[in-house]
């Protein structure tokens, strides 16, 4: 059986980063390939198969990057550790890791994949960036991208990312998850489940909020500190929501383990972010919400979109006013409230799993490596 070496961040808990999720959910299906993953010194393999290259320390950097030290250890193990028949890179094009891969490949005569995690920014040339004997976009907005700026058809793959299925919580287990985390039972709850520094997606939440303006609702930030930024942007937006009146509102949960049930309670996730930058072009966390059932809002004009045809998700335009005109129009028809949430967990369930994933990628697999 071919061994497939995915060079990822390392593949351990916690598991707040969607590029190191995705490479846990695909390897953990594979069928015909034999998955090795990059994790850290003395860590237990997370899946059930293959095994793990302990080719990061025992403790992690902080943060979601990797440092350069751990990037140092990861193209020493490409150039001098035990070879695997195919290398599948996990990572945003960037001129350092680009040009390592590239090297690297060369030097061990590797076939490789590239699936690209997020894309990079506008008037980057990602002729540059991209190496790889296949590259995979994650959605047709990253693919149209690649082919207009020169990218070879051939060379060129669109796959989905995946999210593992979850239960879709009844209306008693949804009332018990609210009690437990001190949520008004009859409140109309929003949730924004994105970055505070990337995207704008936080500012068009409260903005739509304020304008939506109901006195029985509530507006949950559940927001991770991605870079040392988001102190800056924390402050900001904190202030912002105090001069408009909602701070009362609002609450600020931070990063938190208890995100499922909080997307499972909340009636509207709301992902309106006007750029897709630093992050994946379909968020994990819009897919974990499809897949409880629960209406996503997303952004016209962005990967996300794509999301919203055939009625899985509802795309608006990017600004404050737009997204409380959608909201208003779903609470006041309540069949089409619960058509978006059914439609969303069958897209969720069935083009986004795990294994129609992992499949695409073992035919992929087969492909380049013959």
């Amino acid at each position: 059986m071919a061994e497939v070496l995915f060079v990822s961040k390392p593949v351990a808990p916690p598991w707040n980063d969607s590029s190191k999720n995705l490479v846990r959910d695909i390897a953990g299906q594979l069928q015909r390939h034999s998955p090795v993953l990059m994790g850290r010194i003395g860590q237990l393999n997370p899946i059930d198969r293959g095994r793990v290259e302990a080719v990061y320390g025992a403790a992690s950097s902080g943060g979601f990057a990797p440092s350069a030290r751990e990037n140092l250890g990861v193209l020493r193990h490409l150039l001098l550790g035990r070879s695997a028949d195919l290398w599948h890179f996990f990572f945003a094009p960037n001129p350092k890791s680009s040009a390592a891969g590239r090297l690297a490949s060369a030097i061990r005569n590797v076939p490789s994949v590239h699936t690209v995690c997020s894309v990079p920014a506008e008037g980057v040339d990602v002729r540059k960036l991209l190496f790889a004997d296949a590259t995979v976009a994650l959605s047709r907005s990253a693919y149209e991208r690649f082919r207009q700026e020169g990218i070879s058809e051939q060379a060129l793959r669109v796959i989905p990312p995946s999210v593992p299925a979850l239960a879709e919580p009844t209306p008693s287990e949804r009332a018990e998850l609210r009690e437990k985390h001190g949520l008004p039972e009859a409140a109309t709850l929003w949730i924004y489940p994105g970055d505070l520094e990337f995207g704008g997606g936080a500012e068009i939440a409260l903005q739509g909020f304020a304008a939506w303006n109901r006195s029985d609702s509530m507006l949950l930030m559940a927001c991770r500190r991605k870079t040392p930024r988001a102190d800056d942007a924390l402050s900001r937006l904190q202030a912002t929501a105090k001069q408009w009146g909602i701070d009362a509102r609002v609450r600020w949960l931070g990063e938190t383990e208890h995100i499922h049930d909080l997307l499972a309670v909340s009636d509207f996730v709301v992902m309106v972010n006007p750029e897709a930058y630093a992050k994946m072009d379909y968020p994990l966390v819009a897919l974990e919400s499809m897949c409880l059932a629960r209406p996503v809002l997303v952004g016209k004009g962005t990967p996300s979109a794509e999301l919203a045809e055939g009625g899985a998700a509802v795309a608006v335009e990017t600004n404050g006013e737009a997204l409380a005109e959608a909201i208003e129009r779903l609470s006041a028809d309540q069949a089409a409230f619960h058509a978006v949430g059914r439609k969303a967990r069958g897209l969720a369930t069935s083009k986004f799993s795990p294994q129609a994933v992992a499949e695409a990628y073992e035919v992929l697999y087969e492909e380049i490596h013959a």
